[in-house]
């Protein structure tokens, strides 16, 4: 049974629908003046377009060193068939990596980093806690796409998160550009909240992670947002880094080129946003996906 007194139904009827965002985008609280807190300005654009890039954020030499963990990462969990490692659809490469801050101290430490915390707590307002990491990979000629859609969707469906106060912060392991398969957003699609048709089979997750049927936006409702925001493209060299509200609009191409292209993403939720129960009868998506145990706030490095 759907419950009335949820704002952000999906996946409950044949037709589509668009509903208008109920949830600040930037939340005021005690976090604003962090040490690598964005700027008046930054946030403003964060507040309109639903993201904001900052460029050459890590140096060169770290995120070298953060490409060879996550390279070393992916290689080690294929070989050993963990429920982490998401393969290609078709295909035993290895297409992402997920909980990479639960078997990485390289990743562990790095979602503490101030760089990147200070940023997830100003945005949400509170102490945030890691919903999900992940790793996605895109080796040259091979790399899949991932189909449009808004996290916060699958999020609150599948994983039962109350509202939209959560972000994806995205570290540009490998220079992404124009042919290897960037990462597309729509900019001020953050404010409309796509209800999209079609009911969740369960252990749904098994096959979106390599290739998503539910929870994808109808051609109309994606040509709307577009017509409205437009398209941009992310690219820039290894150590830019993303940071993009949960139900902003996204996906990217496929990648025909020879260059690879590879991004960490980390998620963080405000610890005063933790998962409810998954809507339409669902059972909780597996930790590795979505975290739930022990949840406490992250402690800044």
């Amino acid at each position: 049974m759907v419950l009335v007194s949820d704002i952000y139904q999906s996946r409950t009827d044949n037709e589509a629908a668009i509903i208008l965002r109920q949830d600040p985008v930037v939340h005021p609280g005690p976090y604003e003046k962090g040490e690598f807190a964005l700027s008046e300005h930054q946030l403003r654009s964060y507040r309109k377009n639903g993201f904001i890039q900052l460029r050459g954020l890590l140096p060169e030499s770290e995120t070298e060193d953060l490409l060879r963990e996550a390279r070393q990462l992916a290689a080690s969990s294929g070989r050993r068939g963990l429920p982490e490692a998401v393969l290609e659809p078709g295909s035993e490469d290895v297409r992402s990596v997920f909980r990479v801050h639960g078997l990485s101290a390289v990743f562990e430490r790095l979602m503490r980093d101030g760089r990147l915390l200070d940023v997830a707590r100003q945005i949400l307002g509170s102490e945030v806690y890691i919903h999900q990491s992940r790793v996605n990979l895109k080796p040259g000629f091979a790399g899949k796409e991932f189909y449009w859609h808004s996290d916060f969707e699958t999020w609150h469906i599948e994983d039962g998160m109350p509202r939209m106060r959560a972000l994806s912060c995205v570290v540009l392991l490998t220079e992404n550009n124009e042919f290897n398969g960037p990462l597309m957003l729509v900019p001020g699609s953050h404010m409309q909240y796509i209800s999209c048709v079609g009911q969740t089979p369960q252990d749904h997750y098994k096959q979106s992670l390599r290739k998503q049927d539910y929870g994808v936006p109808d051609p109309t409702s994606l040509g709307f947002l577009v017509q409205r925001g437009g398209l941009q493209s992310i690219k820039g060299a290894a150590g830019s880094v993303l940071f993009f509200d949960c139900n902003t609009m996204h996906g990217s191409n496929s990648n025909i080129s020879p260059f690879p292209r590879a991004n960490l993403f980390f998620v963080y939720n405000s610890i005063a946003n933790r998962l409810g129960s998954p809507r339409g009868g669902l059972q909780p998506r597996p930790e590795f996906i979505a975290c739930r145990d022990g949840v406490e706030p992250l402690q800044r490095l």
